[in-house]
């Protein structure tokens, strides 16, 4: 335990600012890369197969979020409880965290394999998709849920392995299958697309790379990890409960965000058809990838948050709070502007049909305009996972992706005939009220801290 302690130490006494970069930058740039492959599946689709193919990819994004919402309830609940845990050098959870994960990852995967395979067409319809989107999305999403096990268990382990403050493994592990499936995409695409299956040679290149991403996270585990091993496989009915706990607002940020995306392009398909759903398909990959930094520096954050909690240095967790919310605000700027000022053009990395990218770009702008708020809602949700306050951070979650959005999003395109517009504006708008809530909830919980009661370190 030697480097467990070594971490510990480092998490409860270092400089902030240091902190928080030397955890936020492979956390980022894992996270980055993570979401620059799901990006460039929509490229790659779009540039040499089709805007119609990458108009499916775009609808089916959702769905696959039903395997990312459960790996992030298990893997940002275990990483709440293991970090929460080193701070207060509570050996016996430590030892239990990765034998749960593996038996819950294993019955959810089957579950969702199944029904996502059997029953796909069944779900890509509620998201409103246009036959021709639908037939594509149809055959790219089975592929995609048949591998779900796989992606379960790299993603909820990956968060293990930040939890216990290793970011920078965390980033290898993560980036290697993602920069491999960077590297097949055009390949398969390539080799494929003459035999008519384009947009399913995208989709077995991502079950691919997710598969040497499960084995690499497999071996370090079993070799590798000097804090964490995987144990006796099952499920702990002590423990599970608060994984849980936690975790359910990972899982409604994802599957919530399912939600809110298959209401947006339906309503867009009621007041612009296919056109608005190839608009929307493509500012939401951007927004998608936008927010991956974002997720990267709350990643970094929450072992920092959590295992000072643990300690009780309660002060430290505040100033931490703070300076990681200041980051996430500043790393906004990355994507705010350009997306401000050149509109079109971001666009146009995914659609090619002339004028039509440029057709969506003051919508695009608009919807963009709140963005740069963003790194507040992600820092406060993280804390109060971090903090095993679930209830808050699923109140969050729910304001934003189903409270306020979802009546926004159908009552503003009926106002002064906006339209289309108004479905733009509803993401922008909801994201303006909800920094408004997220800070006060932030404040209020700071003022119920005590003052720091120093723990034996």
């Amino acid at each position: 335990m030697e480097k467990a302690i070594d971490t510990r130490t480092k998490l409860l006494t270092k400089n902030p600012f240091s902190l928080m970069l030397e955890l936020s930058i492979p956390a980022i740039l894992g996270m980055v890369v993570v979401g620059l492959y799901n990006m460039m599946d929509s490229i790659f689709i779009g540039q040499m197969v089709g805007a119609a193919q990458m108009g499916a990819v775009s609808v089916s994004y959702p769905f696959t979020l039903i395997n990312a919402g459960s790996a992030a309830m298990l893997g940002v609940g275990s990483a709440s409880v293991l970090s929460r845990a080193i701070g207060k050098k509570d050996e016996g959870t430590i030892k239990k965290i990765m034998g749960n994960l593996v038996a819950m990852v294993i019955l959810l995967s089957v579950i969702y394999t199944i029904i996502g395979m059997v029953f796909t067409r069944q779900l890509l319809s509620l998201a409103g998709a246009s036959d021709n989107i639908l037939n594509y999305a149809e055959k790219y999403l089975r592929i995609v849920f048949a591998g779900s096990l796989f992606v379960n268990f790299f993603q909820s382990a990956n968060m293990v392995i930040r939890g216990e403050g290793q970011l920078k493994k965390a980033m290898s592990i993560i980036a290697s299958g993602a920069i491999l499936n960077i590297i097949l995409d055009p390949i398969f695409i390539t080799i494929l697309k003459p035999y008519g299956m384009g947009i399913e040679a995208a989709a077995f290149a991502t079950i691919l790379s997710q598969f040497v991403q499960a084995v690499i996270t497999l071996w370090y585990f079993r070799k590798k990890s000097p804090n964490v091993k995987i144990g006796r496989i099952r499920i702990d009915g002590e423990l599970l409960p608060q994984v849980l706990s936690v975790g359910v607002s990972a899982l409604l940020m994802q599957i919530l965000t399912l939600v809110q995306q298959t209401v947006i392009y339906r309503v867009a398909a009621n007041y612009g058809g296919e056109t608005s759903q190839i608009l929307l398909g493509a500012a939401l990959r951007f927004w998608n990838f936008s927010f991956v930094p974002l997720w990267g520096i709350s990643q970094g954050f929450q072992p920092a948050a959590g295992t000072n909690y643990g300690a009780k240095d309660y002060d430290r967790v505040k100033t931490l709070t703070k300076v990681f919310v200041i980051a996430a605000t500043v790393l906004s700027l990355i994507f705010y502007i350009p997306a401000e000022l050149f509109p079109a053009k971001v666009l146009s990395m995914f659609i090619t049909t002339p004028g039509v990218a440029a057709s969506g770009a003051t919508n695009f702008r608009i919807m963009f305009s709140t963005y740069v708020l963003q790194g507040s809602f992600m820092i406060a949700v993280t804390l109060f996972q971090s903090l095993g306050k679930a209830n808050k951070a699923t109140w969050l979650v729910l304001f934003r992706q189903i409270i306020l959005f979802i009546p926004l999003c159908v009552l503003l395109p009926m106002i002064g005939g906006m339209g289309i517009r108004g479905v733009w504006l509803a993401i922008a708008l909801t994201d303006a009220i909800l920094v408004v809530i997220t800070i006060s909830m932030m404040i209020s919980e700071f003022r119920k801290m005590p003052s720091t009661v120093m723990a034996k370190r």
